[in-house]
């Protein structure tokens, strides 16, 4: 599953200095490319195919995003949207009670009125990309730490809100960052906020294998979702959509993923790759794994506490198994090795440059902040990061507090996540009707609390002030039972009356989030203004010296936007043995155990007998993909969706820091299995024409 992403561990140097010696520039089916700067030669040349602009058009405006940290496509004009299972569990759980468990049993919609809300999704689509460059380093030219910063936010707020204009309910612009500051770009969506569930497979199948197959192939998994945005409560009508090819695609074929990657650091420097290995990447590891543990044992009190934390429980063990492999990356000696090689390179390139003196002291710059970092670095995290306190309300309690008091100011002064374009979209997220699980809240919260103080230590002013006499045990229950955050009318109510309304509340939520956010802003405002402004302005400098060096036909770092990524059907070679690219029907059922997470479902133990078990099931390509690449459709020549991203093998996970392309491959569900499983053991054959445009 599709969370960032562990690493694969070449054994010889050679293999990593050749891909890493020359960074950005495409090796093999490498690169996860903007749509407005395709490599076309090299497409052409690698795959036999390349892309004229009518086809990237309609590859932008046939894929989509999903707010929440997804990707997926339009497969229909009447608003049908295909992902990922696990891209739409959490609406598929908030829309589960103890009597309708339709992560248990699946859910279909077999007429569109059947068609279930999901009370916290939003589905944008990619309608324009404008270069920005010139107007942010104008605006921040000469200026450093909070002053940098500051300039930053204002321009970012002055694009985004001319780019929305008066259509913030349907336009959201984001300025992305390309490049680590050698580019800036406006992304213009467009949004849908009504989105309906209409098809997803029992969990045990979308997920089948569960944690000791995740990342793995072969694979035996219906990871897919369907989805339906409407406007003015009629299904949206949409234009550029991908029709779904049942045949799906042949091995050799070349096959192109649009989807939304979400970030990766083959250009960071290696001060920024060390601080990686040796603090966030080791602490997380360890507090997601005790998480994991408590996790496992509050399932175990019950069906209703399994099925509260059972998305929960996935992210964190999929996350645990991302960050085991990219510290093994990290580790690496011959990788970083490389790393220091590369960068090596670039700084005697710069010493060359007179006009690239102002880059020369970049590097150290960026390393001297990070150092600085470290004495407040965990403070920082448990308060203005949030660990301190992982509840649902308190989130909402910190948006009222923080929303009241940002929208007093100018639009260029606020919090970047408040600014006037945005708000559109954190109104959507505050007033969401998504269910609050009391139990599960003080189950959270109590265990961020004890760790909060296990963190910082019982004596530390700030969890004396926030516990006093209390337990995190007793706190977490009394803030929860105390509260009535969790009615919608009660939000709206504090939301519209502004900072007088929040300061008269006595919800205990909104008394803590105002308790601490006076400390939590000045260790933000101190972050910006020590570490994240210098280490922007310098990266600036160093993307300066890398296109002056490479130019400017490379693709840069992932940052959640969207990407093509070519390559073809093809397995690898695990040691001696050759890996195939297919599965088979067949082969789910031979894999099948009968205890979980080898355990089918009842649907596909009765249909076993309907089903053509040698239809190809889920496939690997050379694609270059990451975490957000999850429901990214896989495209043929023709522009026809013949295949549902879902993972990538072991191998991938080290695509954070490289591209392997021997053994790097993508796992996608095969557009054939999608078309028998729906017709054969679903029932779901008007849903199956619709998306094959019949």
């Amino acid at each position: 599953m599709r969370l960032p992403k562990p690493s694969c561990r070449p054994t010889h140097l050679a293999l990593v200095t050749s891909l890493l010696l020359s960074p950005l520039l495409a090796q093999a089916a490498e690169g996860m490319w903007t749509l407005d700067n395709p490599p076309t030669a090299l497409m052409r040349q690698q795959v036999g195919f390349a892309p004229d602009a009518a086809w990237l058009g309609k590859a932008m405006r046939g894929s989509a995003r999903l707010a929440g940290g997804c990707s997926g496509s339009f497969v229909s004009p009447q608003g049908l949207v295909l992902t990922n299972h696990h891209c739409v569990a959490e609406c598929v759980e908030q829309l589960s009670s103890a009597d309708k468990d339709f992560m248990k049993n699946g859910f279909l919609a077999r007429t569109r009125d059947e068609e279930k809300a999901c009370p916290a999704m939003e589905v944008n689509r990619l309608e324009a990309i404008t270069d920005v460059t010139d107007q942010v380093k104008a605006a921040t030219r000469g200026r450093e730490g909070e002053a940098f910063t500051k300039a930053f936010n204002a321009i970012r707020a002055q694009l985004t809100a001319s780019c929305v204009g008066a259509d913030s309910k349907t336009q959201r612009c984001d300025l992305v960052d390309l490049y680590h500051g050698g580019q800036y770009k406006l992304y213009r969506y467009h949004r849908f906020q009504d989105v309906r569930l209409a098809f997803a497979p029992e969990q045990s199948i979308a997920f089948f294998g569960g944690d000791p197959d995740n990342f793995n192939f072969p694979r035996y998994d219906l990871d897919m979702g369907l989805l339906r945005v409407y406007e003015n409560g009629q299904p949206a009508a949409v234009k550029d959509f991908f029709p779904v090819n049942t045949q799906g695609p042949a091995a050799g074929e070349a096959v192109f993923v649009t989807g939304h990657p979400g970030s990766t650091q083959r250009t960071l420097t290696v001060a920024q790759l060390e601080q990686l290995r040796a603090q966030r990447l080791p602490e997380t590891l360890v507090d997601m794994s005790e998480y994991r543990g408590r996790l496992a044992q509050y399932r175990t009190q019950g069906e209703e506490q399994a099925r509260m934390a059972n998305a929960e429980l996935f992210y964190v063990e999929n996350g645990i198994k991302v960050l085991r492999g990219q510290l093994a990356a990290l580790n690496e000696a011959s990788l970083m090795a490389a790393k220091r090689a590369d960068e090596a390179r670039l700084r005697a390139f710069v010493a060359r440059q007179p006009a690239l003196k102002p880059s020369a002291g970049a590097w150290d710059a960026i390393a001297q902040a990070l150092q600085n970092y470290r004495s407040y670095r965990t403070l920082n995290n448990q308060l203005e990061g949030g660990r301190a306190f992982n509840s649902q309300l308190f989130g909402i309690a910190r948006t009222l507090v923080r929303g009241a008091a940002e929208r007093s100011k100018p639009d260029a002064d606020r919090l970047p996540e408040f600014a006037e374009a945005g708000l559109p979209a954190v109104e959507a997220q505050l007033f969401s009707p998504a269910p609050v699980y009391p139990a599960f809240e003080k189950f959270k919260l109590s265990y961020s609390l004890e760790k909060m103080r296990e963190h910082l230590g019982a004596d530390a002013p700030v969890v004396k002030q926030v516990l006093g006499k209390d337990s995190p045990e007793q706190l977490a229950a009394r803030l929860v039972d105390g509260s009535q955050l969790a009615d919608i009318a009660q939000r709206k109510a504090l939301w519209e009356g502004g900072m007088a309304a929040v300061r008269q509340s006595q919800d205990p939520f909104i008394r803590l989030a105002l308790a601490v956010d006076e400390q939590s802003r000045a260790l933000r405002q101190r972050y910006e203004r020590e570490v994240e402004s210098v280490i922007q302005k310098n990266s600036e400098r160093v993307a300066q010296a890398r296109f002056a060096m490479t130019g400017p036909k490379v693709y840069p770092d992932a940052t959640f936007t969207l990407r093509l990524s070519y390559g073809k059907v093809e397995g690898w070679k695990e040691g001696d043995t050759q890996v195939p690219p297919f599965t088979t029907l067949g082969g789910t059922y031979e894999r099948a155990t009968g205890a979980e997470p080898f355990a089918l479902p009842a649907s596909w133990l009765a249909a076993r007998d309907k089903l053509d078990q040698t239809k190809p099931f889920n496939l690997v390509s050379t694609n270059d993909i990451i975490g957000g690449n999850s429901g990214s459709p896989m495209l043929n020549a023709r522009g026809e969706l013949v295949g549902l991203v879902f993972d990538g093998n072991i191998h991938s996970i080290g695509g954070a820091y490289w591209f392997e392309t021997a053994r790097n491959r993508t796992v996608a569900v095969n557009a054939a299995a999608i078309a028998e499983a729906m017709d054969k053991i679903y029932g779901a054959g008007t849903l199956l024409k619709e998306m094959q445009g019949r």
